[in-house]
């Protein structure tokens, strides 16, 4: 069970990474207007969040075998074979809601520095 928590976990911060680069650059790319850049980060961690919470709903309904956990595993694992899609849609899940949370937390802190940025009147350098 550990080792698809570790495989879990590798392929779902995989994706997050990936996620999370698309952010940046973007927020870079807005770089001007640091309420504007941290609107638009916030967003998209949200959107992520979102998807997510998605992907852990639809856990349980995906065949464990065509996951890319199955796949990170060498398509190997010792759980009998009726036991299996269970563990891993739970694993799954569980490992989804976690890092559902943690995104939930950044794009909390972003949307904090958003409406932070906006009370205080702050307006782009000229």
């Amino acid at each position: 069970m550990d080792r698809i928590r570790y495989f879990a976990d590798q392929s779902i911060r995989r994706a997050c990474g990936f996620g999370f680069l698309a952010i940046a650059t973007g927020m870079v790319g807005l770089y001007w207007d640091m309420t504007v850049a941290l609107k638009f980060g916030a967003t998209g961690v949200t959107f992520m969040v979102a998807i997510l919470l998605w992907k852990a709903y639809e856990a349980s309904s995906r065949r464990y075998k065509h996951t890319e956990v199955y796949l990170l595993m060498d398509k190997r694992h010792d759980l009998p074979e009726e036991r299996a899609q269970q563990i891993f849609a739970n694993v799954l899940r569980e490992r989804y809601l976690w890092h559902a949370t943690m995104a939930a937390v950044a794009a909390t802190a972003m949307w904090a520095m958003t409406f932070t940025l906006q009370l205080i009147g702050h307006t782009p350098a000229p």
